[in-house]
């Protein structure tokens, strides 16, 4: 097991977050916040990172998303837009150094995320409609 995954699993636990699967094997949580509005991010821990996703939308229609994803991701203080290997899926991203991580900076990345959620809420449901 990854030394470091139990460390991030008690982080998880204490934001109050919900764990929906966890592989020890695999050093993954899938969590959900609702009150942040997160639902399905993946944590993986695989030293000397933490990657955290969240799978937001599939492009159907490109136009203007991703010029769009791009200057909103100027505003994010943790995190980022990021596609999938094919290019077809906008996800979440943020990944931490797990040597490091304390607390608050996971909740940072958290909370990065649900305030994106709250404020871009519209764009995205317009985005994976298009």
């Amino acid at each position: 097991m990854e030394p470091h995954f139990k460390k991030v699993k008690e982080f998880v636990l204490e934001l109050e977050s919900v764990i929906l699967h966890e592989s020890e094997t695999d050093s993954l949580l899938v969590v959900e916040n609702e009150e942040l509005g997160v639902k399905n991010m993946v944590i993986g821990v695989a030293s000397p990172i933490v990657i955290i996703e969240q799978y937001l939308f599939e492009v159907k229609d490109e136009g203007n998303i991703y010029k769009q994803l791009l200057i909103k991701n100027r505003d994010i203080v943790h995190g980022a837009f990021v596609l999938d290997e094919k290019g077809e899926k906008v996800i979440f991203r943020n990944t931490l150094q797990v040597e490091t991580l304390d607390l608050e900076e996971l909740e940072s990345t958290i909370n990065s995320l649900g305030l994106l959620l709250s404020e871009f809420s519209n764009e995205l449901v317009s985005f994976s409609k298009n």
